[in-house]
């Protein structure tokens, strides 16, 4: 006892020890942000006041009055050491919008930024295949703006200050804007958790992130000198219990050697009157044989019918084939949680156990929104997770969302899951992986209030369809600051009041109602498992998503100019103008959860979103599909206009357009119907796309025909300039669809 006494003792003064270094680096390292903001403000301002200086000075002053923008611009970069380019653009920036791609975003949105807010702007940029800063400003004659000036420095004005901090190896500093890093010193792996000691660099849009290790846990609360307080007293204890005697009179247990030896219990039995212990054998239990159907490995996720194709056994050859991909990438942790549905406790018991047969560690977090699964992937650093959800679909569905190494896996990754279990490639561990238990509800909703709070009181109905988004979406909303009113939260994975799919405005009735009734700001939808969003406005209006997309996109670009914006096959085409008018790179890609967070990662998009009613935001948050942040995020944007949200909404652009519309493919394969349309199909005066089925483009309209990769249908939409353009392209298609097939039931 003594020396464990002074083993503890010695603990206790080591950790004193390492909070007196930790306190000390934390303090430098402070000093070294601060010092390295302070530079990076002085240099950047001084920058601004020359751009405003010769903005009013005599030569840029007569170019402007001549109506000579290109002298202006020349005026205005004579003598000035150090830039890269200067120029002054005409104000409607015609001819910056019609130089894209080549000319650059970040030129087009540094200028859209100085003619909105009408004043000089700093911005970081990429611009010639570099990192720059752009300065920009009106450029004015007696009041009157006459052209915008764009004057183009090295990143290097920006990172002199923290090219000089003192910092020592295992300290971290960056230059940040938006969500992208610009510059960084020291211990990169540290840089995930800079964000907690960010100071601004004031009159700009950028921070100076900064971090330092995880510090030395204070052992049972104690600080530096409650540490070296508690070593001494540990330290005399075990002085103390060290010089007691060794023996203590009759409490000692002798051996009077009466007792049988192992060797003689062995060869004469056990002594008389000690009868031995039974031994029971039992068979040892055998697991009938389960077939599966390859049918439910889907091109997003594994999803099938309870009873049918799937049961707890199925689950268990999925576990076992997900941890067995995850030993050959090293991965030992992973996330389960399960969506409200009654099948959901049976299927996370089959594949917890098929995953700790594989040797993998189980982290249960219980019922939970597929969004709260993702983030406990990030949460706990496993970086895997599955959903055990069949997200919209009907009650008697189930499935698998499944991330392993922080790829959602889709495609060929879903079929090798299958192969594994067909081919019996599944690794079997000699010791069974652990299994734990643990509740994120509360960091979940925690991190998102850290995130986002809403600048003025809005009221929100919440529908959640019986969802499990039911218990955590009104929390979320509470928590940053909003007046929410339930309407079907209660998770009953029967789904009793409606089918839990916001993306059929059948299911928004009820919705649209309780926002009448209770006078709403808005009305808010989540899906089955909460990874998609739906929205009412107060008036009763339906906001498809690509229309939602378009509000986002603007926020995420005010922040973060030229960034790039996905968005699916089946959003309107006023949404590509939209992104490029606030200075942003738009990108059409192929429908479905899985394939958009892949293409994100390849892009390094800092947003997407589907017609669906899926959000992706990957500027401050961790880029999965969450209906719930994207919710927040909305409420935020809301909250800081001065409008009324119907009044913001409405000024979106809009046009005449269908919802999905689904119609049930011929034999029930959607994927050779698609094949033989895109081949037989005749549209003239129009653009192709086969990204994803065929999409048809005209001047004033679109229609696309895709086919689902979740159930066997078609999936339809139709979008025109106006009522009689809609109706032309619906009828083009409509022959063109018959053709193929004269049997096809279409609804219009």
């Amino acid at each position: 006892m003594g020396g464990i006494l002074a083993l503890l003792a010695l603990w206790l003064a080591w950790s004193g020890w390492r909070q007196i270094q930790d306190d000390g680096r934390r303090a430098d390292l402070e000093e070294a942000r601060d010092l390295a903001a302070q530079s990076v403000q002085r240099v950047l301002q001084g920058d601004l006041d020359t751009l405003a200086q010769r903005l009013a000075s005599a030569p840029v002053q007569s170019a402007l009055r001549a109506g000579d923008l290109a002298a202006a611009g020349t005026a205005l970069g004579a003598d000035w050491k150090g830039i890269e380019a200067a120029t002054v653009l005409p104000p409607d920036l015609q001819d910056a919008y019609a130089g894209l791609p080549k000319s650059g975003f970040g030129r087009v949105a540094a200028a859209e930024a100085a003619m909105t807010e009408g004043k000089p702007v700093l911005w970081a940029i990429r611009d010639h295949g570099k990192p720059a800063i752009a300065l920009a400003a009106p450029a004015e004659v007696d009041g009157v703006v006459t052209g915008i000036a764009f004057v183009r420095l090295p990143l290097v004005r920006a990172t002199r200050g923290l090219e000089s901090a003192n910092l020592s190896d295992d300290s971290y500093l960056a230059l940040r804007q938006g969500s992208h890093t610009l510059f960084e010193r020291g211990d990169a792996s540290l840089s995930q958790g800079a964000e907690r000691l960010a100071v601004p660099v004031r009159g700009t849009g950028l921070r100076i992130a900064a971090a330092v290790p995880t510090a030395v846990i204070s052992p049972f609360g104690l600080g530096v000198l409650g540490s070296f307080i508690g070593a001494l007293v540990l330290a005399l204890l075990g002085y103390v219990l060290w010089r007691l005697p060794s023996r203590i009179g009759g409490l000692q247990r002798v051996d009077d050697g009466s007792a049988p030896t192992l060797s003689q219990v062995l060869v004469d039995g056990p002594p008389e009157g000690q009868a031995p212990a039974p031994v029971v054998v039992r068979d040892a239990p055998r697991r009938a044989p389960v077939r599966i159907d390859s049918g439910i490995f889907r091109a997003y996720d594994i999803r099938g019918v309870i009873g049918q194709t799937l049961d707890a056994g199925v689950a268990e050859l999925i576990g076992q084939s997900v941890g067995s991909l995850m030993r050959e990438q090293g991965l030992d942790d992973i996330v389960v949680g399960r969506d409200g549905r009654l099948s959901g406790p049976d299927l996370v018991e089959g594949l917890a156990r098929g995953l700790r047969k594989a040797g993998r560690n189980v982290i249960d977090i219980g019922m939970a929104p597929t969004p709260v699964v993702y983030f406990g992937a990030y949460h706990l650093n496993t970086g895997c997770c599955i959903s055990v959800t069949g997200s919209h679909n009907p009650p008697d569905y189930n499935g698998f969302k499944i991330v392993v190494g922080g790829e959602t896996l889709h495609g060929d990754a879903i079929a090798d899951l299958h192969a594994r279990i067909a081919d019996d490639r599944m690794f079997e561990s000699p010791a069974p992986g652990g299994y734990s238990e643990r509740d994120i509800a509360d960091d979940y909703v925690q991190r998102i209030a850290e995130d986002v709070q809403i600048a003025r009181p809005l009221k929100v109905v919440v529908d959640a369809g019986n969802g499990v988004a039911g218990e955590v979406g009104p929390r979320v909303l509470e928590a940053i600051g909003a007046e929410v009113i339930p309407l079907f939260c209660e998770i009953d994975g029967s789904f009793p009041n409606h089918h839990p799919d916001p993306s059929e405005p059948g299911n928004l009735k009820d919705l649209i109602d309780t926002v009448a009734r209770f006078d709403a700001d808005l009305g808010i939808a989540f899906d089955g498992d909460g990874d998609r969003l739906g929205v009412v406005t107060r008036d009763g209006d339906n906001i498809f998503a690509d229309r939602l997309l378009m509000l986002f996109a603007a926020d995420v670009l005010e922040r973060n100019p030229g960034a790039v914006i996905l968005f699916d096959v089946k959003c309107t085409g006023r949404l590509p103008g939209h992104i490029l008018r606030h200075g942003g790179s738009p990108l059409m890609w192929k429908t479905g959860h899985s394939l958009v967070k892949a293409k994100m990662r390849e892009t390094e998009a800092e947003l997407a979103g589907e017609m669906s009613g899926h959000f992706f935001f990957g500027e401050r948050w961790y880029g999965f599909d969450d209906g719930i942040y994207a919710a927040a995020r909305l409420l935020e944007i809301l909250a800081t206009d001065p409008r009324t949200p119907d009044e913001v909404l409405k000024e979106l652009p809009n046009g005449v357009s269908t919802p999905e519309i689904k119609v049930d493919a011929p034999h029930g394969d959607p994927h050779a119907f698609v094949e033989r349309f895109v081949a037989q199909s005749h549209f003239d005066d129009a653009r192709l796309s086969t990204i994803d089925g065929l999409r048809v483009d005209w001047p004033d309209g679109w229609g696309l025909v895709r086919a689902s990769n979740t159930t066997p249908v078609l999936v339809l939409r139709f979008d025109g300039d106006s009522a009689g353009a809609l109706e032309r392209i619906q009828q083009v298609f409509r022959e063109q669809l018959l053709a193929v097939d004269p049997e096809l039931q279409l609804p219009f």
